[in-house]
């Protein structure tokens, strides 16, 4: 009776020490919740790291900025980004904008600042109706652009007002 209390134990003891090893084996993957990454802040400083070339387009038959984007603005393409800029109605009954560096009668368009001081705006969902050199912080993630002469060089995707 004893050698078979004594059995039944070690038998029961071996299994919960075995059982330990196998819960805990490699193959097995154990979920790790990350948090997403907060968006970067990104300032138009920073997209100044582009430089162009004139080259000819022949669909429209006159010289067109090409841009070649820096090291660091590659880095951030795909990325979820915050930036602050004024809202320059394109066509406001379609919902299209251009976020920029400068009000509108200082920028790309009006005021003589370079490409890089402006992005289209995709937003993520319809989104208000925005006036002339409304500033706001919007975040969304960072598209460069560098072949399609009729899109900005710097598109923000899923753009969502922050402010």
């Amino acid at each position: 009776m004893m050698n078979l209390r004594k059995t039944v134990y070690t038998f029961l003891i071996s299994g919960l020490i075995l059982g330990c090893f196998v819960a805990a084996t490699p193959e097995q993957k154990t979920e790790v919740k990350t948090l997403p990454a907060e968006p970067a802040k990104v300032t138009w400083e920073m997209l100044k790291d582009v430089t162009f070339k004139k080259k000819w387009y022949p669909q429209e038959s006159i010289f067109m900025l090409y841009p070649t984007f820096g090291p660091g603005i590659k880095k951030m393409e795909g990325k979820e980004i915050i930036i602050k800029g004024y809202l320059i109605p394109v066509d406001a009954s379609t919902n299209m904008y251009v976020l920029s560096a400068f009000p509108y009668s200082q920028c790309f368009f009006c005021g003589g600042a370079g490409p890089e001081s402006v992005m289209s705006l995709k937003f993520r969902k319809n989104s208000k109706k925005f006036k002339t050199d409304e500033m706001h912080t919007l975040s969304g993630v960072l598209q460069l652009n560098a072949d399609d002469v009729y899109e900005m060089n710097y598109i923000l995707k899923d753009a969502d007002i922050e402010d």
